[in-house]
């Protein structure tokens, strides 16, 4: 007797068991599932670089001067100025130096700025510009050499004014007009040149220079290249 219900008591503890077993089997645990959020898109902020402005559109300008040597350069009538008062834009900007050799500028007026440097002119325009401001930091450049300018007439292909450049000779001025047309007498290559208020007549040997000869002349601002 005690044998069956030793047996029967084991009987009923292994059935809640194995129907634990079984339901384990049926549903097995699912793993857990990870939400991966992308990570967001990174942003500089930084606009897109333009090309323009005022310092490109200078370089593009067909009088664009290039740089130019602040303590030499001498100022002439009908160049172009960029004037910059630090920290004062109501102030800067660019000036046309007009035909008699003045620029006007807000608070200063009239001043001349032909016969000086752009370092004499910054100079200039400082001391005046402390009546009314304190510590003016003033920089001025040359945008448009107009002033600066020899021409050429007759046979070439180019005929006109052509902008001088510091050293340039009589053959450098033709090649930037383009060069001798076909009917130019290059044996009667002449330069006219202004001398205290008379006209002067020089003798241009244009196949000594083609040669690499040394002519011994250099372009003076309003030279006129005359070429029969």
């Amino acid at each position: 007797m005690k044998r069956f219900c030793t047996t029967l008591t084991m009987i009923l503890l292994a059935a809640p068991i194995a129907g634990m077993a079984q339901a384990t089997q049926k549903n097995p645990q699912q793993p857990t599932q990870q939400t991966v959020t992308p990570a967001p898109a990174v942003t500089t902020g930084k606009p897109a670089t333009s090309s323009s402005g005022t310092g490109a559109t200078a370089a593009n300008s067909p009088n664009y001067a290039g740089p130019m040597d602040a303590s030499r350069y001498i100022i002439g009538p009908e160049d172009s100025l960029q004037i910059t008062v630090w920290k004062e834009p109501t102030l800067s900007g660019n000036f046309p130096v007009r035909p008699d050799g003045m620029i006007s500028l807000v608070l200063v007026g009239d001043l001349p700025a032909a016969g000086l440097t752009p370092m004499a002119l910054s100079n200039d325009i400082t001391q005046r510009l402390k009546k009314y401001i304190q510590d003016p930091v003033v920089t001025v450049s040359v945008l448009g050499v107009n002033s600066q300018r020899i021409f050429l007439v007759g046979e070439v292909n180019k005929v006109g004014p052509v902008m001088l450049t510091p050293g340039m000779t009589p053959l450098q001025a033709i090649v930037s007009a383009g060069g001798l047309s076909q009917f130019a007498n290059s044996k009667r290559i002449y330069i006219l040149r202004t001398v205290n208020g008379k006209q002067q007549k020089y003798p241009f040997n244009y196949k000594a220079a083609l040669k690499g000869e040394n002519t011994g002349m250099n372009l003076l601002p309003g030279d006129t290249i005359v070429v029969p």
